[in-house]
Order: structure tokens, then sequence, then C-alpha cells
């Protein structure tokens, strides 16, 4: 940013920090935005029934024990985004800052894939829903086994029936692998349509994979995959 641009800037970063402090002193708190209905002063806001739904899965997952993941997991890593989702992309498993943060997709693996979100399909990252077959931290960010993924799948399957996503995108080889009922190799189905449960499937490489093996090709390929999973949930 040029000096002039940044003068600007500072100069509007000032003017609305004083005017906030002026309705600060008015009593102004809130401002409703056009076309978005408020609740009424006193009235609580209204959550969806997706919304609903995720919470009373979340509330069955309560602070799990039910496989050994749980002996070594600082924060259950539920999911991330819209409850109303069109698109909802699932991963293998939480690793180091997700762990921390319980938050999915937010380490070096996750910037990547909010770009690829964001700028190769132009939406937002809170637009879609974000989770993993696994809600702990596998040790070592190894993959899931097979009994932590039995044991997490009830909820998956939760978070799938609530949000009702019109697609979803597997992120690697075990969510592709878990949701297409077999064992897959994801360089062969990556790209190509399945289905789970009446809801279009669309099997992707992880945004781990890419940042190991970062070519063209794979970025070209990931990006294709995602912008043909969007345009199927904007048809449905």
């Amino acid at each position: 940013m040029d000096r002039a641009l940044a003068r600007e800037a500072h100069d509007l970063l000032r003017s609305a920090r004083a005017w906030i402090e002026e309705w600060a002193e008015e009593g102004v708190n809130a401002f409703p935005i056009a076309g978005v209905a408020t609740p009424a002063e006193g009235e609580p806001a209204v959550a969806s029934a997706a919304a609903e739904d995720l919470e009373r899965v979340r509330a069955e997952l309560g602070e799990c024990t039910r496989c050994g993941l749980c002996e070594k997991r600082s924060t259950i890593v539920f999911g991330d985004g819209n409850p109303e989702a069109d698109l909802m992309f699932v991963g293998e498993g939480p690793g180091e800052q997700e762990d921390r943060t319980g938050l999915p997709f937010v380490g070096r693996a996750g910037e990547l894939l909010t770009r690829m979100i964001e700028r190769g399909i132009e939406m937002p990252r809170a637009d879609v829903y974000i989770c993993n077959i696994v809600k702990c931290r596998p040790p070592g960010n190894r993959n899931p086994l097979p009994d932590e993924v039995a044991a997490c799948r009830p909820f998956l399957d939760g978070q799938i029936e609530a949000i009702r996503p019109k697609v979803i995108v597997t992120l690697g080889k075990p969510a592709a692998s878990l949701l297409l009922g077999r064992d897959v190799a994801i360089t062969r189905v990556r790209g190509t349509w399945h289905e789970y449960r009446g809801i279009p499937v669309m099997p992707t490489f992880h945004p781990a994979y890419i940042l190991r093996q970062y070519t063209e090709e794979n970025r070209r390929l990931v990006w294709e995959d995602l912008k043909a999973a969007h345009t199927r949930s904007r048809e449905s």
C-alpha cells in the first residue's frame, strides 16, 4: 500500500473510532442491517432447525471417551460453519492447531482450504460447513484407525443429517473410503461423482497432500473438483 492510501485508511479508521465513541456515549450499541430481520428487544434470536439439530448431536457427543483418541486430545473438534450449508467438507481428523483451538482446518492445510474456497469458488468460508470423520486428533497426525472411525461415525452421520447439504466434498482417502463404503485410491476416485445417503459426493485430495505435492497440476485438479461441487450444489 502506498503512503497516500495508508494515510487515507488511517484517517478513515480514526473517524470511524470517533463516531463509535460518540454513539456509545449516546447509548447506541446496535444498528439494523437492511433486509435482515432482528429480534425485538428482550427477545432471543431463534436458532434454525439445522443449528438445533447440530447442537443435539454435539450434546450427545459430550466429552467423548468412546475410543482411545480421547486420552491425548486437548479439545474435541466438532465442526464449524453454516448449519444450513449447501456445501459440506469432510476431512480425516484434527491436527495440532485444530486440537488447540477446537476448530477444524485452521493450520497450514486449513489456510490452503480456505483460500481454495474463497478464491477458487468465491464463497466465504463461513458459508460452508467443515468437519472431520473423527473429532479428536490422532497421535502424530496419523490416519484414524477403524475403531476410531467407527466410534465417531454416528456423530458424522448426525452432522450430515442435521445440515442436509446438497453436495459433500471428501478431503483425502480416509474420508472418501468411509463415505464410499470401501477402501479407495484417492487418485482414482477424485474428480468423479459418487453418492452417500442420496447426497452427491465429490472426492478430492486433502489440502495437506497438496502442500506435500505442490504442483500446478494437483492444484488445478482440486480447484476443478471444488468448482464442480459448487456448481452442482447450486443446481440442486
